[in-house]
């Protein structure tokens, strides 16, 4: 917090601030923007917030951010490079492994998180519905919205045929993960999504948008795709080309698996700020 972080400079200390989403006011923008474009009412975060937390940015040290896309929008505040430091979260792939095989024949697409406006799941309705594949499935997993479902039915985006199962054991989850043959995480703006993680450490390949951190966690075009935020068409391609080619489908999950065993784990993340820590101390 600001106050904590006066105290630690009136005590000759550093001051750390870790922000794990992007810049406030680009975080504030990009929410406002999307309520705006579906006629939502959004009364934003609050102007004393945003004041408050852009002095704990001034009054830092040092700011780290846990992927690019993060870092991209605090430089773009004006915020100095020099004072900016990249930790990606560690990722603990204990609890997730490969356990089954996607069916044959069929293209399940796997959504996991919070179901609002901010996830792109208004984006990810209107591409599956434009997918053409007749095993197709589509299934949400975290906290449901009727509201939003009531909103994309009204305008007849919500698909008839997909499963809303609400929050679900690891133990289970991992199960899921492991048969469906994507998943697909085109939020508009997150810090670093470790879901997409855990799909690859299921051996599942992701699409996910720039604003995820995914450029943080896999290459576009080797285990997964990179998309821009609010493009239908994109994430329709992309879709479209895994249920076309399940052999390319395949290949990227070995690879998603290869790639995320490869990620550092939180004690790597624990190495990392150390590192940052004695920088700073050294300065």
């Amino acid at each position: 917090t600001l106050a904590a972080g006066k105290k630690a400079h009136q005590r000759g200390a550093h001051y750390v601030c870790d922000r794990g989403s992007s810049h406030i006011r680009v975080q504030n923008q990009l929410l406002h923007e999307e309520h705006a474009m579906w006629s939502i009412p959004f009364s934003g975060i609050d102007p004393r917030a945003i004041d408050r937390e852009e002095a704990e940015y001034d009054e830092a040290d040092c700011i780290t951010v846990p992927s690019g896309f993060v870092l991209r929008s605090f430089l773009k505040q004006g915020v100095p490079f020099e004072k900016m430091r990249l930790l990606p979260y560690g990722v603990n792939l204990s609890r997730f492994q490969p356990v089954a095989e996607p069916a044959a024949g069929r293209f399940d697409v796997l959504f996991i998180g919070g179901m609002n406006l901010r996830k792109g799941v208004q984006y990810l309705v209107q591409a599956y519905k434009n997918v053409n594949h007749p095993g197709k499935s589509l299934t949400f997993v975290g906290a449901p919205s009727a509201e939003l479902i009531a909103l994309l039915t009204s305008r007849g985006l919500w698909p008839s045929d997909t499963r809303v199962l609400g929050h679900m054991p690891q133990a289970e989850l991992k199960e899921l993960i492991s048969r469906s043959h994507v998943m697909v995480l085109p939020s508009i703006e997150e810090g670093l999504a470790m879901v997409q993680a855990q799909a690859m450490a299921c051996g599942c390949p992701v699409i996910a948008s720039v604003n995820t951190g995914s450029e943080d966690l896999f290459t576009d075009g080797q285990e997964g795709f990179i998309v821009p935020i609010r493009d239908v068409d994109a994430l329709t391609a992309r879709m479209q080309q895994l249920a076309d080619q399940p052999d390319l489908r395949a290949t990227m999950g070995q690879r998603a698996l290869e790639r995320v065993q490869s990620l550092g784990g939180w004690s790597d993340y624990g190495q990392k700020a150390m590192t940052i820590y004695s920088e700073m101390l050294r300065q």
